[in-house]
């Protein structure tokens, strides 16, 4: 059987700090297996995509230990943070990075080149990487996150169940929906916020002070984050899931929403306009403003209270949407594709 060694950052299994690039590597990890490779973990712990001296060691020791010619599967969080530890192994290991959140920098500049093989998460980033760096486009594989088949959220008539599903940080754009939602506080709604608080604690206080002083206590509910059967329960009773993200690579949420028949509300940003796609029809599921703009924000989420048609509308294309979405299996024989190539 086929090998692969998945290089992977230390706290992948942190449940108190889900993520969709941890969500990703978790599930790609155990299709592969499935599918015959022999998959052996390597957890390195650090501060990805920031590692100190010690953990730039630990991961020198692991890469050091592999036999020649082993294939190498990276995140990308670890990857394009060493590139001299890339350029040590080139010929020797056969490398392959999982690109999950390009980092611009000089170091990802200097590394992603040395790498024989690269997987985007979306086309947007394909795209990206492209732009930015002299890579080989034939190097460069793009493998969208799968999603699970969930049953359809029945949803309300009113459609005032307001989901975000999000890691509460500025780039989530928190800040710009407490903003737009205040603007709408005559309206009857309620808003569920379900994602990491401890990210950056400053930014979450600023948000709870906003909200109290908005009137929004109560109104606004801020659970933390929510894995497993807790995190079904939030998307199945919700009507329009929200996510203002000022930059996205792809949005996994964006597809695990739509496999439950959800509209979404999201921003234009990165790969977000690519998660959500369009029903067979050419209709969106949902609807796209600018990031960064509230109130641009606050007049859709107005319209959508607004208009029972709208919202007909944009739930009977979420759920012809919903059956086009690719499973996890599809992601996975994509990037064995991929480690296949570079064995030979």
């Amino acid at each position: 059987m086929p090998a692969v060694h998945v290089v992977l950052p230390g706290d992948i299994d942190d449940p108190a700090a889900p993520s969709g690039g941890n969500a990703y590597d978790r599930r790609i990890c155990a299709g592969l297996a499935a599918a015959g490779w022999t998959v052996r973990e390597h957890g390195v712990p650090g501060d990805w995509p920031h590692p100190d001296e010690a953990a730039r060691a630990r991961l020198a020791g692991v890469l050091a230990a592999l036999p020649e010619a082993t294939t190498v599967l990276y995140d990308g969080l670890v990857a394009s943070a060493v590139p001299e530890l890339l350029a040590a192994q080139v010929g020797r290991l056969r490398q392959v990075v999982l690109v999950h959140m390009p980092l611009g920098d000089d170091a990802e500049a200097r590394g992603l080149p040395h790498a024989d093989a690269l997987v985007t998460t979306s086309g947007w980033t394909r795209e990206l990487l492209l732009a930015r760096h002299r890579i080989d486009p034939d190097r460069v594989t793009v493998a969208v996150p799968g999603v699970d088949p969930a049953d359809v959220a029945a949803g309300t008539a009113a459609g005032t169940a307001l989901l975000c599903v999000a890691a509460v940080t500025p780039v989530k754009g928190h800040d710009v929906l407490v903003d737009a939602v205040t603007g709408l506080a005559g309206r009857p709604w309620t808003l569920d916020c379900v994602g990491a608080l401890d990210r950056d604690p400053a930014f979450v206080a600023a948000l709870r002070q906003r909200v109290d002083r908005g009137g929004l206590a109560g109104r606004v509910r801020w659970h933390g984050p929510l894995t497993g059967p807790a995190l079904a329960a939030a998307y199945a009773g919700a009507d329009l899931l929200v996510l203002p993200s000022r930059a996205e690579t792809y949005g996994m949420v964006v597809v695990e929403a739509l496999a439950r028949g959800l509209p979404v509300l999201g921003t234009t940003a990165g790969g977000v306009p690519e998660a959500l796609g369009r029903a067979g029809d050419g209709t969106p599921p949902g609807m796209l403003v600018p990031p960064d703009d509230p109130v641009a924000l606050a007049g859709a989420l107005r319209r959508w209270l607004h208009s029972a048609d709208l919202r007909d509308r944009l739930r009977r294309a979420a759920r012809d949407r919903r059956v086009d979405l690719p499973g996890w299996s599809a992601t996975t024989t994509v990037i064995s594709q991929v480690l296949d190539g570079v064995r030979t």
